[in-house]
Order: structure tokens, then sequence, then C-alpha cells
């Protein structure tokens, strides 16, 4: 079985999906060796930008499509994306699409009833970007095998159209779409309305209208519909597509994560010591003064949502602590890309509270908020706190690590997500060994309480915290309170919250999730027209 999987974050990464699919590739890899094959955006060709560093061009691979393909008009680099398992990848540009345009939009909007007539923004850059690669997936399955089971997978509303095009003109290939967050919902929860209080009353295409939605609302729910397989990554979600979509996925695909990303044994103890020398230095240079010895660093990371990833969950949360004075000092890193212009020449001057240079400093929300609570980084506070507002991509001029290298120095993480579909970035922490904060409305929250019950909290790795849209005072109450209780912790109870972290992480490891995903494309092809293996 050939299995072609398409997303905006293969190759580039921007969001939590880069993680589900490059940690999950080793496990498709065994399962179908260099049968798996990634298709991206060339951003590159499209953009000018820096070549992936994840992706290694290779004249040798598939060379025979190689030249069927550009005889076909079809734009594309081929190589290895360089995670663990090395898939073969498949980066294209589809600028040659933008004069057509228009036709395509009225020709899916006669067949499949997508209304592009109201698109605006990222639209069409991402609905050409889907129907480009199901041209891609088309060409290679015909050189390929035709005759041997083939499954599309698409991620997001963004590579929609690539199921519309095979639906049209490639049929015998099964099609398969996960939504990993509805475009409804996540607007909702972005525009400061209550999702879970009045969830049972929400329309998908009502609010699609009042939040000027339409067309990306409508090409993802199609695509749903469309589909071989629909599936989704957790529950909750999965509550929110049969409300919001009209579509209940026919399986949900939890995210899992590959251990390979890990360092083991005395690599992982080096590491570790190297991020927190790195973390000391950036945040004594910050503050202006030295930090005592048995300094705890914490921190949150993620997309700048300010509600649903819970930065001013986080923020308030901090200021509540500072108020209870905690054992020890604890610096809370704020690992969130903002508005700058890089890294400052001499930290700690101007302000003691970034690292780089923002471009509307008095205007910047962050800084407001700090300004706001009184988070002023004098020696006498036991909490301080960081702004780093860049991509920690190895590259940002301060650490110049990766993300993962300096996670692994962390004390804890807190993610106290109002909109968390699933949550990268609290299983990612817990994987590293360090106790995490989430909520109960992340997927992965609901997941860790199913499995640990009572055992849900920081002193066995992983807390889970109940949040509601009026629960705002108790939530904040409840992520000081466990930060408090974490400092109070001797060496052998860390200890202890370390390995529950990396314990409940093993759970969650694609070896114990991959069997969704092959019973999702079973059910793809047992609905398709596809040959079955």
């Amino acid at each position: 079985m050939y299995i072609f999987e398409t997303s905006w974050e293969v190759c580039n990464r921007v969001g939590g999906i880069y993680a589900v699919l490059s940690t999950r590739a080793a496990s498709m890899q065994r399962m179908a060796k260099d049968k798996v094959i990634f298709i991206g955006p060339d951003l590159q060709a499209i953009f000018g930008a820096v070549a992936a560093s994840t992706f290694i061009e290779e004249n040798n691979i598939l060379s025979g499509w190689r030249n069927a393909a550009s005889h076909e008009g079809l734009h594309v680099r081929i190589g290895r994306w360089r995670v663990p398992g090395e898939p073969l990848a498949v980066l294209i540009d589809f600028r040659s699409l933008y004069p057509k345009k228009d036709s395509i939009y009225a020709h899916v909007w006669e067949q499949f009833g997508v209304r592009s007539h109201a698109a605006y923004g990222d639209y069409d850059e991402s609905s050409l970007f889907g129907y480009y690669a199901g041209e891609v997936i088309c060409s290679l399955n015909r050189f390929l095998n035709a005759d041997e089971p083939a499954v599309a997978h698409f991620n997001e509303w963004q590579t929609s159209f690539g199921i519309f095009y095979l639906k049209e003109y490639c049929r015998r290939i099964a099609t398969l779409f996960t939504t990993h967050a509805t475009c409804i919902g996540r607007s909702i929860a972005g525009n400061g309305k209550p999702l879970y209080d009045y969830f049972h009353h929400y329309d998908g295409n009502q609010m699609a209208e009042e939040l000027n939605m339409v067309s990306k609302h409508s090409a993802e729910r199609e695509a749903a519909h469309n589909a071989d397989c629909f599936t989704t990554v957790s529950d909750i979600t999965a509550r929110e597509c049969e409300q919001l979509l009209d579509k209940k996925p026919d399986i949900v695909t939890p995210n899992g994560f590959e251990p390979d990303f890990v360092p083991k044994g005395t690599d992982f103890t080096r590491k570790r010591n190297t991020a927190r020398k790195a973390l000391r230095h950036v945040a004594e240079e910050v503050c202006g003064y030295s930090l005592p010895e048995d300094t705890l660093f914490v921190c949150i990371s993620g997309r700048f949502e300010w509600k649903n990833k819970g930065i001013d969950a986080f923020l308030h949360s901090i200021q509540r602590l500072s108020d209870m004075q905690p054992k020890r000092t604890i610096v809370a890193f704020m690992m969130i890309p903002g508005w700058q212009s890089g890294p400052k020449f001499a930290l700690g001057k101007d302000d003691h509270w970034t690292t780089h240079r923002l471009c509307n400093y008095t205007a910047d929300p962050v800084i407001r908020m700090f300004q706001q609570l009184g988070l002023w980084n004098i020696p006498s506070s036991r909490v301080k706190v960081v702004y780093v507002p860049s991509y920690l991509n190895g590259d940002d001029g301060i650490f110049n690590l990766s993300y993962y290298d300096i996670l692994i120095g962390m004390d804890a993480t807190i993610f106290p997500s109002y909109y968390e579909p699933w949550g990268y970035t609290p299983l990612e922490s817990a994987a590293f060994r360090v106790p995490t904060i989430t909520t109960n409305l992340s997927g992965f929250g609901q997941w860790v309480e199913s499995h640990k019950g009572a055992d849900a909290d920081i002193e066995h790795g992983v807390e889970v915290v109940p949040r509601t849209d009026s629960n705002w005072n108790d939530m904040i109450q409840h992520i000081a309170s466990a930060l408090y209780r974490f400092a109070q912790m001797n060496d052998n109870e860390i200890k202890k919250a370390r390995k529950g972290a990396a314990d409940t992480a093993e759970k969650a490891e694609w070896k114990h999730f991959f069997k969704y995903y092959e019973q999702a494309y079973q059910i793809a092809l047992n609905k398709s027209n596809t040959p079955k293996s």
C-alpha cells in the first residue's frame, strides 16, 4: 500500500502538526518502507525562503517520475525528510495554478458546494496548494503502480482541495481527511466567545457567516463529508466536529510521539546541563543580577494565541505565584514568537524582561501585561519573567539552540490552554522528563485524566487543571498552587515527578497510537474504489 500524506508542515516547522507528522514518519516507514511519500510546499521556490534544513534533495530518488512530472508541467523537488524514518518527500511549487484560480473555484463550487466566493487572506495559497497536491499524487500513483492500494491523507482545511481533485479525477485513490482543529471552533474561542458553556447551541454555518469564515469553513466541512475516512485527534474535537461540521469522525487518531527525538543516557545529561547553563546565563543577563543555585526554570511555549494557548492565564498564574513567595526562586520563560527585529545587543539594557528588540515595545501585549501585573523582576521577588519572542530554531541570536535542546533544561512547563484539540507541548515536555501542567480542555489533558485519574498532578509528572468558561480565578489559583507545591519538593520528589512524566509520555508513543491510523487507512480503503490489500 502506498501512503501519500499532504500538509503545509512537511519540512516546514510552523506548528504542532509538524510534530505529528515528523514523529509519526518512523512508524509509517516501518509499516510501508519507502511507500510513504510526504507532500509539502516548496517554500524556497514560492516565497524565496531559505531551504528547509530538514529536506535533502536527492536526484536519484523517483528519477523516472521526475522526468514524467516535468513533461506534465508539474514543478516538484524530490528528496528525503531528515527526521526519524527519513521518508520520501516531494516539495511542490503550485504558482502555475494562480491564473486558473477562478475557474478552479467555480468548478469545485459546482461539484462539491465549496463557497470560495468569500475567500480572503491565505485561502488562495492554501486551496491551490491542496489542489496541486492532488495533481501530484495522481501523477505519482500512475507512475508507481496503479494496481496497488493507495491512500492519500490530507491534513487540515488548507489541503482540502486535494480531496476534491482526487474525488473527481483519481477516484481509485482512497482519501483520508484529518482536522486537527475546526476553523469555527478555533475562531469562536479566539474571538472571546464562550465555546463550552454554549457549545450545543452553536451552528457551524451560522457562525461562519458571523465570523467571516465562510470559505474556510465550507472547504473544511465538504472535505469532512467527502473524504472516504474522516478523522480528528481527540474526543473533545470529535464532539466539536459533530456539532460544527455536522459530521462525526469515523475514528479518533490521537497524536503520539517518537522517543527517537529524546536523547539517551549521558547525551541526555550533557544536553540538559548545556540547556540549564544557557537558561541561567540568559536569565541573569536579562535581570541584571545573579540567581540562587537552586533556581527553578519553567516556561510556556507555542503560537501567540493569547486566550487559546492560555498566555493570559499563564501570566496571571505567575503573578499569583509571586504573591505566594515560593520557597525557591523561579524564572518563568515566555517562549512565544512575537513581533521583533532581532536579538538585543546587550541583555538587560533598556528593560529587564526581553531577549529581543520588540518592534512596538510600548504596545506589546506581553510587556503591557508585565506592567499591569507588577512583574518587575526586582531582586527581592522570588518569581522572575523572561520574554523570548523568537522562534527557537537554533538561530535566534540569543540561545542558538533548538526548542527541544532548550526544553530539556526546564524544571517544569505550564500550558493552561483554553482551546487545544490535542496539545503537543505538554506531551513533548513529559517525553523530555519535564513535569508539566495542562488543562482538561486539551485533548492530551483529557487523555491523561482517563489514564491517571486522581494521580493527574504535578507530583506524578502531569497536572491536569479543570478549566471552564466561568472558573477563571479557581483555575489561576490551581496553577499557582501546583507550582508552589513543586517549588517545595525535594530532589527525590522531583526525581519521582520527572519519572512520572516520562512514564506518561511512554504510554503516548506512536507504538501505542499508530494502530488508529492503520484502522483509518483500512476504513478509507474499504469505502473507496481502491483495490484492497
